[in-house]
């Protein structure tokens, strides 16, 4: 992988061009950090969700999906505590009237500053002792820090006298909580077992700004997994190996990601030890995936709200009691997006004149890839395109394809490079006579010819 300037702008560029993402409401001058995944960005997100399922779900033996509801009773978000707790430090530019995190604002002036636990007075004193700028306009006239409820709210009723208030989901983990004894009574689930989940969470937060990184609704995929109290540290170092085996299965860059411990101070409401594993994006490192040690907050706390028993009885002791939670966490919104800066390359290539030009590819797994082959007719003769017709048939049942005529074959070849599909078939007059195709290899340019009877097996072989 060769090192690029202006990464980040490159890739934004491609998704939009090659339709991975697109501006939200982009028509009508678009909405603030929302984003619409194009066609390929929609293939590209469903084959990671589907590695992510298949590897933590269904090839387990101890692990459950359900698919929960965005909209929950008020009193969930009462009893975990979002409604009190889950907050950012806001601070506003009185010039500019631009809203920004003071946290964010401190770190991004003062590389070296730790804020964490810091109350809002403190941040507010860094900020003035320190002269930080607006980065909006550069005046240094903020209003005072306030606390800023990260819960979108909405409400259910005919009519808003009549409306009751109810809050979009913030995590998804809620749902998993509150079904725990659903999913036991219906499975009879001994602990240590899993219960996962994967959908669309809602932050009214503060956004950076930095593409799909950081979105006002994004993709979860998590699960809890219930334990007894003294199996947590086997288990949380157990399920730290298991979260990059999965950053390898999806192609990941290993030297781009790093393990980090929060401190004390840092720690959530809820958890007692919690790590994030983070990738060295072009903004700088940052959160990718989290795995955080819950203890039995949660399901003591709906316990207690509820009261309704959640307690486990086990079969074999007859001992009663709350399991302990560990929850790794993936935000597939930013798995997305790392896994486009991972596979990302330019490389300097000779076309068929000899003339060198810059080639573009996307390095995807075959599994991730959003396509894992193009079919393509080397002309638009009709007897071409109806033998390009039929190899498509061949193949349709196995593997998401792509059906490309436009442009020299040249320009197909860098076109498919570019979004990152593994293979091009191309189907040529010789097809016609010994019933085989030319098959090129994405990333080593490589051509084979393969009978079209044995193209199935020859794919399946290397996606």
């Amino acid at each position: 992988m060769s090192e690029t300037n202006g990464l980040m702008e490159k890739v934004v560029s491609l998704c939009k061009r090659r339709g991975f993402v697109f501006p939200g409401s982009e028509i009508y001058g678009g909405l603030a950090n929302t984003w619409d995944l194009g066609p390929l960005g929609t293939e590209l997100k469903n084959n990671i969700f589907q590695a992510w399922w298949k590897f933590f779900v269904q090839s387990r033996k101890d692990m459950m999906g359900i698919d929960p509801a965005i909209l929950m009773n008020p009193k969930v978000w009462q009893a975990s505590g979002h409604v009190d707790c889950f907050n950012d430090a806001q601070i506003d530019c009185k010039d500019c009237k631009k809203r920004f995190r003071a946290d964010h604002l401190i770190e991004d002036a003062l590389k070296d500053v730790k804020v964490e636990g810091l109350s809002l007075e403190d941040l507010k004193k860094l900020i003035d002792e320190n002269n930080i700028r607006c980065p909006g306009c550069g005046a240094k006239n903020f209003t005072e820090v306030r606390k800023f409820n990260l819960l979108f709210q909405t409400s259910i009723g005919p009519t808003t006298a009549n409306s009751e208030p109810v809050y979009l989901r913030g995590e998804i983990a809620q749902g998993m909580f509150v079904n725990f004894k659903n999913i036991l009574n219906s499975s009879r689930k001994r602990v240590p077992f899993g219960i996962a989940a994967m959908g669309k969470a809602f932050r009214n937060e503060i956004t950076p700004g930095n593409f799909i990184f950081r979105t006002l609704e994004f993709e979860l995929m998590e699960f809890e997994y219930f334990i007894k109290e003294d199996q947590w540290e086997k288990q949380f170092d157990y399920w730290v190996k298991e979260m990059k085996k999965w950053l390898e299965l999806i192609g990941i860059r290993k030297e781009k990601t790093r393990v980090r411990e929060h401190t004390e101070d840092e720690l959530s409401h809820y958890s007692k030890r919690t790590i994030d594993i983070e990738y060295e994006t072009p903004f700088g490192w940052k959160e990718l995936y989290g795995l955080a040690y819950r203890t039995d907050f949660d399901l003591k706390k709906h316990q207690e709200a509820s009261g309704q028993d959640m307690s486990y009885l086990d079969p074999e002791t007859n001992e009663k009691f709350i399991p302990h939670v560990l929850e790794p966490t993936f935000g597939l919104s930013r798995t997305i997006l790392m896994v486009l800066l991972s596979a990302y390359d330019e490389e300097e290539v000779e076309d068929a004149k000899g003339n060198k030009e810059v080639r573009t590819v996307l390095r995807f797994k075959p599994n991730v890839a959003p396509y894992k082959a193009a079919i393509l007719p080397l002309m638009k003769k009709p007897e071409l395109l109806k033998k390009a017709d039929a190899v498509f048939d061949v193949l349709k049942d196995e593997f998401a394809l792509d059906f490309d005529i436009t442009g020299s074959i040249g320009k197909r070849y860098r076109r498919q490079d570019e979004i990152g599909t593994p293979f091009a078939i191309t189907v040529d007059f010789d097809t016609l006579e010994d019933q085989s195709v030319t098959v090129r290899d994405r990333d080593s340019m490589q051509q084979d010819r393969v009978k079209i009877a044995e193209l199935k097996d020859y794919l399946k072989n290397r996606v």
